[in-house]
């Protein structure tokens, strides 16, 4: 895999860097030692003394009515602590406070195969296993709910609580701007068609884990979570505590892609029997477990209109979706509104119309996963764009040029763009794959493939109404110099610590090694709201370079008073802090500074501006800034057997700032390779019983090293006014084009449109023999 990186200017968001750091290449992750030498510490690796361990009881069947729960047995044997029910844990929980309804083990019915009924706590693991076998559930079978018709479907039986929730819809969004009829009536060109998303899962190395210890007074809990923020007032709430009460600990986390935003019965199980016992008490998911808690890709429904003239401009779109949700909300509220409100995005569209329908079904629950919401409207999308382009005659590439939204614009739907990249990606991609030269031009059986993107900075406002920082950051100085910053964020691999590493080291003139980061941590850190929505680099980037600021004005004012000179005149840099002919090192400054001013620090946070009076709904959808993408692949298609090989793909992508190249490289090639999973191997499917069909790494298929295709990654310079240094997110936004783009390669080599990934051989051959009739 290879990168390129086109720098462009220097960041109008805040004054000039001086610390040298931003944009080197070569330096590693502040955490990258301990995870490759497997001396960081995950939370299936904590031990403490006297440690219990849990396992659940998990349900057979999809739907169905609990008769009873026979629990003697397994209490009777020894080494078992403790046996708990739905009824012990009874209060409702929910990712989103308009849908709370989990709880923590199955009360009255079971809703998937799959679902937690009752958890063993036992001194052993094995004993806990055995103890689990001992129970006896007796549950009624109910006719399943198993796919999006049935969901639909008035006569199907309602999965939830009747008087709560009258039909199986969870949300149902429809919203419109502009004249949308109006717009496909001046149209030259109209065209409907459909496509299917398929579900997915995100697989993360590390499976999900928790350990609770109660002292009597306080509740500890580690969590393999990518939202402590979120699990600790999740927590209180199930128990009945004050947040106060529990101490939250995010340890190293082995990846999540939204699939650790939830709280788990891992979470929930620890902390109570943790507090019933008076003991520690642990909880690991097996691989197989993790395949029933879920909370991935929702597969997708959409039926996509699209209006189109002559010269490539699109007069209206009218889209809409199903989604099949599994059996609990987690965050399908926000994914029915992700499903439309980004379509006004990367292009400019005045008549936009959207309907998002999230369903109820008796499969795991769906929740978000990279890209979460935007990937599968941003395949249909793209694919229609070529379809239509090529009814018309026209150059796909240039009509997505022509009609790219601008820095500085509102969207018809009221999303603020303040920087746009998109441009400067097209070109770079299309010139790094010779496009232009090679497009259509490679002969049978070979193709190459566009498609553009744009994804958030952020949600603008939390899951629970509040008007409070989403993020905050406290900074020590030692008079020795190091520097600590504490920030309540969960570094889930992505590099977040060292973002906040390298931007503090970068205001104050240091090395990063002269920085240290304490994150995720309850009684240590402040508040920031998770690793979701892309939002860490840009919220809690701008809340350290906060501190920052303070720290180096205190200091600056130390020394400017000494020196004779103006604070603004100091500049920190390699260790040093000068004016004009005068300087001193980093520590002495300190020194200096603490003698005068006493112990040193500061604390910065981020709350983002309002933001769009249009919008309709204001809680889901806007951000304070938008990335974008642009990709080409070029693949290869044998005719007889269906098989598809990707053997390059390019993706360039505006991320505003490269604050660290080798991170922002690694997040591009990261998202282009789940995407090469989705279209061609990954898709969560089920018997008709509702049992899924492959829940291990061995039966669904991940991507290895066979299958990833050469990968280069552009990183393209847009420096957002808003962005920490001018950067922007780079976590999510480069997997959206990377299934259409394949789709649109495999056009251009054998004639073919695909409408539903995974782009499997009988697909193809199916399409192949369409086409050839």
């Amino acid at each position: 895999m290879t990168a390129r990186f086109p720098g462009s200017g220097e960041s109008h968001s805040r004054e000039p860097a001086h610390g040298g750091v931003l944009g080197t290449g070569g330096k590693g992750k502040i955490d990258g030692v301990a995870k490759v030498t497997g001396a960081a510490r995950y939370t299936g690796d904590l031990v403490l003394p006297r440690m219990a361990h849990c396992k659940v009881v998990r349900s057979l069947h999809a739907h169905g009515r609990i008769l009873s729960i026979d629990t003697t047995a397994a209490r009777a044997m020894p080494g078992v602590l403790a046996v708990l029910t739905g009824e012990d844990l009874p209060i409702r929980y929910g990712a989103l406070p308009v849908a709370q309804d989990e709880t923590a083990l199955a009360i009255g019915k079971v809703r998937y195969v799959g679902e937690p009924v009752a958890c063993v706590c036992a001194t052993s693991e094995e004993l806990a296993w055995e103890a689990c076998r001992a129970v006896r559930v007796m549950i009624e079978p109910l006719e399943p709910v198993l796919d999006i018709d049935a969901a639909l479907d008035a006569a199907s039986p309602v999965i939830h609580d009747e008087a709560r929730k009258p039909s199986n819809t969870l949300r149902s969004v429809s919203q419109s701007w502009g004249d949308v009829d109006a717009g496909l009536a001046e149209a030259d060109l109209v065209r409907t068609y459909d496509y299917v998303y398929p579900g997915s899962t995100h697989v993360p190395l590390e499976s999900h884990a928790a350990l609770a210890d109660w002292d009597g007074k306080r509740l500890t809990v580690w969590s393999s979570t990518q939202n402590p923020h979120y699990l600790h007032r999740t927590i209180a709430r199930v128990l009945d505590v004050d947040a106060s009460d529990i101490r939250l600990i995010k340890p190293e986390v082995g990846a999540g892609y939204g699939g650790k935003c939830d709280a788990f019965v891992t979470d929930l199980c620890v902390s109570y029997l943790a507090r019933k016992l008076g003991r520690p008490v642990r909880f690991v998911l097996e691989r197989e477990e993790v395949f029933y808690a879920h909370r991935g890709r929702h597969e997708t429904r959409m039926r996509l209109t699209m209006g189109m003239k002559r010269d490539g401009t699109i007069t209206a779109v009218d889209l809409e979706a199903w989604a099949d949700g599994g059996a609990y909300a987690s965050y399908g509220v926000v994914t029915a509104y992700y499903l439309g409100v980004f379509g006004t995005l990367p292009y400019r569209l005045d008549n936009y119309r959207f309907k998002a329908t999230r369903l109820y079904t008796n499969k795991p629950p769906c929740g978000p996963k990279r890209g979460h919401g935007a990937v599968q409207p941003r395949f249909a999308f793209e694919v229609h764009l070529d379809h239509m382009c090529g009814e018309l005659g026209l150059d796909s590439l240039e009509v997505r040029r022509a009609i790219c939204v601008e820095s500085g614009s509102t969207t018809a739907n009221g999303l603020r763009v303040t920087s746009v990249g998109l441009l400067d990606c097209l070109e770079q991609v299309t010139e790094a794959s010779a496009y232009r030269d090679r497009k259509g031009k490679l002969g049978r059986g070979r193709g190459l493939g566009l498609a553009a993107s744009a994804y958030m900075c952020g949600a603008l406002h939390a899951v629970y109404q509040n008007d409070l920082p989403h993020s905050g950051v406290q900074l020590k100085v030692d008079r020795s110099g190091r520097v600590t910053v504490f920030a309540g964020t969960a570094d889930v691999g992505q590099g977040s610590s060292t973002m906040l590493a390298v931007l503090v080291a970068e205001r104050l003139g240091l090395a990063v090694t002269d920085v240290s980061v304490v994150e995720g941590d309850t009684d240590l850190t402040p508040v920031d709201l998770g690793s979701y929505s892309s939002r860490v680099t840009f919220m809690a980037g701008n809340a350290a370079i906060e501190a920052a600021d303070r720290v180096r004005a205190q200091i600056a004012g130390v020394l400017a008073t000494a020196w004779g000179v103006a604070p603004e005149d100091i500049v920190p840099s390699g260790g040093v802090w000068r004016a004009g002919a005068r300087d001193m090192p980093w520590i002495k400054a300190v020194e200096m500074a603490e003698a005068k001013l006493g112990t040193l620090g500061a604390v910065g946070s981020y709350k983002p501006p309002t933001i769009g009076s249009r919008f309709q709904r204001t809680s889901v959808g806007p951000s304070p800034a938008y990335s974008f993408t642009a990709q080409v692949a070029e693949v290869v298609v044998d005719e007889e057997t269906g098989i598809v090989k990707v053997e390059r793909i390019w993706c360039a992508h505006d991320l505003g700032r490269v604050l660290h190249p080798q991170i922002a490289e690694g997040q591009v090639e990261g998202c282009v390779y789940m995407g090469v999973g989705e279209a061609f191997l990954e898709e969560q499917r089920y018997h008709d019983d509702g049992l899924m069909t492959g829940p291990s790494i061995l039966e669904y298929r991940i991507p290895t090293v066979f299958d990833t295709p050469d990968i280069v990654a552009l990183l393209v310079e847009s420096h957002d006014p808003e962005g920490p240094y001018g950067a922007k997110e780079v976590g999510e936004g480069p997997q959206l084009g990377t299934v259409p783009a394949i789709a649109n390669a495999i056009h251009d080599a054998v004639g073919i449109w695909l409408h539903e990934p995974p782009f499997t051989p009988d697909k193809v051959l199916a399409a192949l023999r369409d086409r050839d009739r």
